[in-house]
């Protein structure tokens, strides 16, 4: 994976705090990203297929994607399956960008937790000989 490539390695020390800003505002621009897309992807498609005002899609978009549900009622059967389609699509790339955004923090926290497990076994080895 693109993002699981660029992480030190549990062998690694602990990336500078500087590098590790620079993770979590790369991975805020990749979500933001898909943000936009999804929200153009659903605004043309409300707009094209459903038949709906441009800002009336982009508001359709928004509360799908987010997770509050439709505002206007579909009327046609393009509209419905629009719908469907792009309810679905919303809840994956929810999960995603959920996932990108915190994988830079939990990537350090458990790194963290490790270095430091592993240099209290190294200071318990040098006690016991």
């Amino acid at each position: 994976m693109f993002w699981l490539s660029r992480l030190e390695k549990k062998t690694q020390p602990l990336a500078s705090h500087r590098v590790f800003l620079a993770r979590v505002w790369r991975n805020f621009l990749a979500s933001l990203a898909v943000v936009v897309f999804s929200l153009t992807l659903g605004t043309v498609g409300y707009h094209y297929i459903c038949g709906v005002g441009w800002v009336d899609g982009l508001l359709n978009a928004t509360m799908i994607l987010t997770g509050m549900g439709p505002v206007d009622k579909m009327d046609t059967t393009a509209g419905k399956l629009f719908a469907i389609f792009y309810a679905l699509y919303s809840g994956i790339a929810f999960i995603t960008m959920i996932a990108v955004l915190v994988l830079p923090i939990y990537h350090r926290f458990l790194h963290h937790f490790h270095l430091s497990t592993e240099e209290d076994e190294q200071r318990l080895a040098r006690r016991r000989h």
